[in-house]
């Protein structure tokens, strides 16, 4: 009993080190295996944020391309509205109207046939008479 009593601590010392080192090597693996997906996983998002970035990078080129051709098309529809000559005397023709003058006044000064001297002076006078409604508040 002598000698049961003087190996069983080393039996047990030797089995919960036993214990320990697989435990160890277990979690060793573990890691491994983690780390393995961990890395997998950054890979995954690096790439997909390059596809993201790349993407982005394209919608901006695209941006930029129709912001300078919506800029070269606003600057010609302005230089074609300032250069219409069939817009001239309809403005002079407007600024008549206001100043009081007749049908017979605009197709003179302006050169407008009467449908059109009559149809400018109506819509200048309906403008007017709206901003005059719309300067003032009724009580219903």
């Amino acid at each position: 009993m002598d000698m049961i009593d003087t190996l069983l601590p080393w039996a047990v010392t030797a089995l919960a080190i036993a214990l320990v080192a697989a435990q160890g090597v277990a979690n060793r693996v573990r890691m491994n295996r983690m780390e393995a997906h961990w890395r997998q996983r950054c890979d995954d998002l690096g790439r997909e944020l390059h596809a993201v970035s790349s993407g982005s990078m394209g919608v901006g080129r695209r941006l930029v391309a129709c912001e300078q051709s919506l800029h070269r098309l606003s600057g010609a529809l302005e230089e074609m509205r300032l250069n219409d000559p069939l817009r001239v005397p309809y403005d002079e023709a407007s600024k008549l109207v206001e100043l009081g003058a007749g049908t017979e006044d605009l197709m003179n000064s302006c050169g407008i046939s009467r449908p059109e001297a009559e149809l400018v002076s109506a819509l200048r006078k309906g403008q007017t008479r709206s901003q005059e409604h719309a300067g003032t508040d009724e009580i219903v």
